[in-house]
């Protein structure tokens, strides 16, 4: 720091950004480290910004032991439950109409759901495979639990038995979080977390969000400068987990706040917490044959000289594809991603076009999906789904 100031004082450091992280990822990595000894973790982040990240095997222990204690102890499951995932993974083809759209893997009790078929005709499918498995939890994305809730025969979903609805990697609206737990007979839980690991958090009984000081310093900023709890900022995490690769004061991306209450919550826990939590927020998109789509970053997880992505769905069959390219793009690479959309939403036409920039919201976010379709034939198009027709 050429002002001399402390390095010691973590207000002294300045805020790292994604693009620098993204250029030289290996750069943040500790200098005694191998990466060939080490975890490597490659994604496209909430953003359609793709990322490299490096683990090591403590980092890894230390992550899940996390998990086990707070996004599954908390609620009264373990790893040694049966448990099913709604993921974004291509388990088959999306044009296939046929179960199963799944994978049971018998290492991890787990049993791993298609998000992509979850067409209200096809959603008994599912109800079956997790009654098959007796799977006693389950952890997917809110838009997909709500897609399953609101197909599902409630006898049926009942009958599963289910101990906790985990949902991860998107807000959780409160009319989703009514359908699901009107449905499954069982709570939701959110959850906040990212592979970066320099931020998690995890909702109590209490429904209040707690964070883990374990996994990072949290700060809300606002143009670079620290706010109070209850002031709405960015998120800025330094990672206390991964000392072979340290970010720190890394913008994550996210907005939220502080919680200003510092007293105990009404769960007995003393943990710091949340008061909102904004960003992640993918839009739905819609097929011809009656699905809702939640999560389309996966088709950026490839590797691909694309620094930035946004797919904007104009009409039920018309698709825009905005890249902005790196020096080493070429047509063949938007090819590819157009057709990885095409894999999830079937039959549509997908426009690639390379831009300058993808356009911010308000916020200074990046959304990486968009549906463009008028709101009064967006709830139409939703009712239909619900209804299968």
């Amino acid at each position: 720091m050429g002002d001399r100031a402390s390095w010691e004082v973590l207000a002294n450091w300045p805020v790292l950004e994604k693009a620098p992280l993204r250029a030289t990822p290996a750069s943040f990595v500790a200098d005694d480290c191998r990466l060939g000894a080490m975890f490597h973790e490659h994604t496209s982040g909430t953003t359609g910004t793709s990322l490299d990240l490096w683990w090591s095997r403590d980092t890894v222990r230390a992550w899940y032991a996390l998990f086990e204690a707070r996004w599954r102890r908390w609620y009264g499951v373990s790893r040694h439950d049966r448990w099913a995932i709604i993921g974004g993974q291509l388990v088959t083809p999306v044009s296939r109409r046929r179960p199963p759209f799944w994978v049971w893997n018998p290492a991890l009790h787990q049993l791993y759901l298609s998000a992509y078929h979850l067409a209200a005709d096809l959603i008994p499918h599912y109800l079956r495979a997790m009654r098959h498995y007796r799977v006693r939890y389950v952890f997917a994305y809110p838009s997909a639990l709500y897609a399953l809730a609101s197909a599902a025969d409630p006898a049926e979903a009942k009958a599963l038995r289910l101990e906790v609805a985990i949902a991860n990697a998107e807000p959780v609206f409160e009319h989703q979080r009514d359908a699901i737990e009107s449905t499954f007979g069982c709570p939701v839980r959110e959850t906040y977390g990212m592979s970066e690991i320099v931020a998690a958090a995890s909702e109590c009984e209490a429904r209040r969000l707690h964070s883990w000081p374990e996994v990072g310093i949290v700060e809300v900023l606002d143009d670079d400068i620290g706010l109070p709890a209850g002031r709405t900022g960015d998120l800025v995490g330094t990672g206390l987990v991964n000392a072979d690769m340290p970010l720190i004061r890394y913008r994550v991306g996210d907005r939220g706040a502080l919680d200003p209450d510092a007293g105990a919550c009404l769960c007995g826990r003393t943990l710091p917490r949340l008061a909102t939590l904004e960003g992640r927020i993918d839009d739905v998109l819609y097929t011809r044959d009656g699905r809702a789509v939640g999560r389309m970053d996966p088709v950026f997880k490839s590797r691909s000289p694309i620094l930035e992505a946004q797919i904007v769905q104009d009409a039920l069959d018309h698709i825009r594809l905005l890249v902005v390219p790196s020096a080493d793009y070429s047509d063949a690479d938007g090819a590819q991603v157009a057709e990885r959309i095409r894999d999830r939403l079937g039959d549509v036409t997908v426009v690639v076009d390379t831009v300058p920039s993808i356009p911010r919201t308000a916020n200074g976010k990046l959304r990486a999906v968009v549906c463009a379709i008028p709101a009064d034939q967006r709830r139409l198009l939703g009712s239909a789904a619900r209804r299968g027709s």
